[in-house]
């Protein structure tokens, strides 16, 4: 184990707002899609993400990249912010194309920074130690030089997450062991999971990477050649309307790549900072029954249900009564125009239900 003293980064934040949440469908909508609705408490999640990180990063090191159809939704919701810390998108390209964007807009102004990347629909319980859990990891990306990354202690096998596993290499910084990854891993089967839970060696992956700015982008520019050589104009641009034409003519042909695949699980100095705060992607519809109260016929509900023998459901309804007989571990969401049932351990399928939609030309309710 090495300990080492770290130093003060200027830590810059940058909030991925471009997902379409199409797990939480049919409330998550093209038009209002997840980050932009008040999933849990009066603001919208990417509300709740700002004001998470507020007492650690100003307003005007927080950048946001989103897609062009949520500028005013966006702008009119985190108006607190600087309008030129607003990156929109075009179109969407994975993640990939999102960091090196916004990596090539902070190097112009503070090339020395330290960079969060943060999904703006995740919830997090504990916020003062998710916020101190953030500053270690960028102490690590300063003083360190490294690709960081920060990895949930699992609580049960889930099998809707990534994982980590981590090596045996740490280090010590500012009291919190710190650990080289020794692999990434994608969503396992149950019997993985279980196994990884066992093992103690594995944590989940919450998305979020913390690193320098020169440093991530040497390594897009080593893994992702060809998104970095397209993008590189953007970088030099000196007048918005040239950067907004760059952004209208190249992202379009830009391929869709996750940073998760395209860089860190390639890289080799990649470090994991474990955490436990009471983290949730909020993923599918599963996920609010764990974090909303339960009657004590264990149902979730918000909005209003009368039932018989009905137990351990998520219900949503804000506008009608829903009447249920002998049901059980089910998900019920009513909208103006869609009613969604399916079993609770099918909650994850509920993006095929909407790439099926897709399918068919059913625009109205996508």
């Amino acid at each position: 184990m090495t300990p080492f003293a770290s130093s003060s980064p200027q830590l810059y934040a940058v909030i991925m707002a471009g997902g379409q949440g199409t797990r939480f469908w049919p409330r998550s909508r093209r038009r209002r899609p997840k980050q932009l609705l008040n999933i849990l408490g009066a603001q919208t999640m990417i509300e709740q993400t700002v004001a998470r990180i507020s007492p650690l990063i100003p307003p005007e090191r927080i950048v946001v990249v989103a897609g062009e159809a949520h500028r005013d939704q966006l702008l009119a919701a985190l108006s607190h912010l600087p309008v030129e810390n607003f990156l929109f998108e075009p179109v969407g390209r994975n993640t990939a194309a999102c960091v090196t964007w916004a990596a090539l807009w902070l190097r112009r102004r503070a090339p020395e920074a330290v960079m969060a990347v943060l999904p703006a629909d995740h919830v997090m319980r504990d916020e003062a130690e998710f916020r101190q859990i953030l500053a270690t990891a960028a102490a690590v990306a300063q003083t360190a030089n490294r690709l960081v990354t920060i990895g949930i202690q699992p609580t049960h096998p889930e099998t809707g997450y990534g994982y980590i596993r981590v090596g045996a290499d740490r280090l010590q910084v500012e009291g919190r062991d710190v650990f080289r990854v020794e692999r990434f891993v994608e969503k396992p089967s149950r019997d993985k999971a279980e196994q990884f839970v066992a093992e103690r060696r594995y944590l989940w992956n919450s998305g979020m990477f913390i690193w320098r700015v020169d440093s991530i982008l040497h390594e897009i520019q080593r893994y992702l050649p060809q998104l970095a050589s397209e993008l590189q104009p953007v970088g030099t641009a000196q007048a918005a309307d040239q950067q907004a034409a760059i952004i209208a003519d190249v992202y379009p042909r830009l391929e869709a790549t996750s940073i998760d695949v395209g860089v860190m699980e390639r890289a080799q100095d990649v470090w994991v900072v474990p955490g436990s705060f009471g983290w949730s992607d909020v993923g599918s519809w599963r996920a609010i029954s764990e974090l909303l109260p339960a009657d004590s016929q264990g149902n979730v509900v918000v909005g209003a249900h009368r039932g018989l023998e009905t137990s351990d459901c998520l219900i949503y309804s804000p506008n009608k009564l829903v009447a249920t007989i002998g049901l059980a571990n089910l998900v019920v969401i009513e909208t103006d125009d869609v009613l969604l049932i399916c079993p609770k351990t099918r909650d994850q399928d509920v993006r095929k239900l909407v790439e099926l939609l897709e399918r068919e030309g059913r625009e109205e309710v996508l």
